[in-house]
């Protein structure tokens, strides 16, 4: 269910702006619509689904008080992911008197307190303790950014164990879809027609409708491509250019060189970054920018290159523990340019100021790109923007064009013959993405790679699931009509402005003769704007195509589109271009001809 109910239309859309979760005397439209469904239903188990930066947790405290308030509960529970998200928790809900306490470990619980806050680590270790106290009095059990409970088989069944007797559970997620199968605690599956079961949500509030409304940002993301040379473990050297068709192992060689930062991409993106940074800060003087890095290293080295691009020292947050929280804390009040995070700030971590990011991570699921780019749109007055940095990798060019893609938790994934799907990262995979790892573990000494040496060079904008502008040099004019976008401005005014830049630059290119383009771009006519729906369409009609074809040849789906790679080039067909996709239709209409 989504509601955008007109009810709020007096206030600004992004009210409670930035009061503090619960202080606000109204809710937002879809926190009082939620509401309204659960207490006229009254249900023991409610799953709601909201995109991160909406307001979850002022919509689970109204709940929590309410229920606190006509004695349905007794006592509230709330259990998150990491401890900084836990001792948020317990301050947002001291500000609306439910007072709860983020250290407790076991024995009774102080009278002061009207519960506790978790960590799922926590319940893990000690499954039985929570059980006990939701069989002793009434209890609400908040599990805010569910999915985590099914990051392990012990953490979904010690989640089970202790909550099973609670009176009521709130769930909570921005996120819901996971690369696995393992099922999450006290969430609905409901078989669909295709025999699959997916995850039912009671209420749902997605990132189309919250900018829609006003509720978040919209984001601009910035592509940099540029050359990558690096050496193997078998002393080749090789060079390629960021977006090229090449092996996954080459994509991520390539990946890594351009985040090196001895190499010149991340310096050039860094400043084109800071660039922008300023450029946003002329309408919103507080804004902030958030590298998000691999390990602490990489962490050190973009904080060194910021001070020397910037002149001011970056807030480093190097892991979970209490002086980082203090950190991110200490940011989110000042006025400081950036901040240099391992990984990411956790997920559902506060900081509405953040307003331009750089993915400088390797991290390629769609859970975790979803939940970095939630550290940016959380909006505090209507016009707002952010803006993502990122390097021309063909899986986060995908995730971006699906920002506005709502999904559910799938617990039956049968492979079809023949199709390939981004979204099949290994459980392994998902639990390393989301691993609070922040040291060097040596594993980069031992993979066969060297990086030599990068460059960087603007690619496109992506916004709204179109593409924006052609290659230009990190500094020209071309690269500087995209960064110095006005930092408060409509979503529909942002596509307007995006297709004028690109008008201009298309213009200016063609009145350069082929002979001065220094760069390996493609002409402006080849390069048209080409939608992440016509994308789908045109993988819908490669499919079809391979699928007549089949039955003509006799050959297995995966063989063809194997070939189809190895003849024509280039990435599987979820990750190809407009370009590539309609030279294997146009290779495998040859073939069909052929056979006739």
């Amino acid at each position: 269910m989504t509601t955008t109910a007109p009810s709020s239309h007096h206030l600004s859309p992004a009210f409670p702006g930035r009061a503090p979760w619960g202080t606000a005397n109204k809710l937002r439209a879809w926190q009082q619509g939620a509401m309204e469904k659960y207490i006229q239903e009254q249900p023991r188990d409610f799953l709601a689904v909201a995109t991160p930066g909406a307001g979850k947790t002022t919509f689970a405290l109204t709940l929590a008080s309410w229920l606190l308030h006509h004695h349905v509960v007794q006592q509230v529970t709330v259990v998150a992911p990491t401890e900084h998200l836990k001792k948020q928790w317990a301050a947002a809900a001291a500000r609306i008197g439910i007072k709860l306490d983020p250290e407790y470990s076991a024995g009774p619980l102080s009278k002061e307190y009207d519960g506790v806050a978790l960590t799922y680590a926590g319940v893990g270790v000690r499954p039985m303790l929570h059980r006990n106290r939701c069989e002793q009095r009434k209890t609400l059990v908040i599990l805010d950014e569910i999915h985590h409970a099914g990051d392990s088989k012990s953490w979904g069944e010690a989640c089970l164990e202790a909550f099973e007797p609670a009176a009521r559970r709130l769930a909570l997620t921005g996120t819901p879809f996971r690369s696995d199968t393992n099922p999450i605690p006290f969430v609905t599956y409901e078989e669909g027609n295709d025999g699959i079961r997916r995850s039912s949500a009671d209420y749902t509030y997605g990132y189309g409708n919250a900018l829609g409304d006003g509720v978040v940002r919209p984001v601009i993301f910035l592509s940099y491509s540029g050359n990558m040379r690096w050496r193997t473990k078998a002393g080749d050297e090789i060079a390629a250019r960021l977006g090229e068709p090449m092996t996954k192992d080459a994509i991520s060689q390539a990946w890594r060189t351009a985040l090196d930062p001895r190499g010149d991409w991340m310096p050039n993106v860094l400043r084109a970054a800071d660039q922008r940074l300023t450029e946003v800060r002329k309408s919103i003087p507080d804004a902030g920018g958030l590298v998000i890095a691999s390990d602490q290293d990489s962490a050190r080295a973009y904080a060194k290159l910021i001070r020397e691009i910037t002149g001011t020292k970056a807030t480093v947050v190097l892991s979970d523990d209490a002086g980082a929280s203090s950190r991110i804390d200490e940011f989110s009040e000042n006025n400081d340019r950036w901040m240099v995070a391992v990984r990411m700030v956790s997920e559902g971590v506060d900081v509405p100021r953040l307003a331009v990011g750089v993915y400088a991570t390797t991290i390629s699921t769609p859970l975790f790109f979803a939940q970095a780019v939630g550290r940016f749109v959380r909006s505090r007055r209507r016009g707002e923007t952010a803006s993502v940095f990122l390097p021309t990798i063909p899986s986060l060019l995908g995730f971006a064009n699906e920002m506005e893609v709502e999904r559910d938790h799938v617990l039956d994934k049968p492979k079809k013959e023949g199709e390939e799907d981004p979204y099949a990262e290994s459980e392994k995979e998902m639990a390393e993405a989301e691993r609070q790892q922040d040291e060097d573990t040596g594993e980069q000494d031992m993979l066969p790679f060297e990086a030599l040496e990068s460059d960087a060079v603007f690619d496109r904008v992506l916004y709204n699931s179109a593409e924006f502008g052609m290659q230009a040099h990190p500094g020209s004019e071309e690269e500087q009509d995209y960064l110095g976008i006005p930092g408060l401005l409509e979503p529909d005014q942002v596509q307007l402005l995006l297709q004028k830049r690109q008008a201009r630059q298309i213009a200016h290119s063609r009145k350069k003769p082929d002979s001065e383009a220094d760069l390996l771009e493609l002409p402006a006519e080849r390069r048209p704007v080409v939608s992440h729906k016509e994308l789908l369409e045109l993988r819908k009609q490669l499919n079809t195509m391979v699928g007549a074809y089949v039955h003509q040849s006799g050959k297995p789906h995966g063989v063809i589109h194997t070939e189809l790679r190895r003849v024509c080039g280039g990435p599987p067909s979820a990750e190809a271009t407009a370009g590539q996709i309609r030279e294997r239709i146009k290779k495998v209409q040859e073939w069909a001809t052929r056979m006739r």
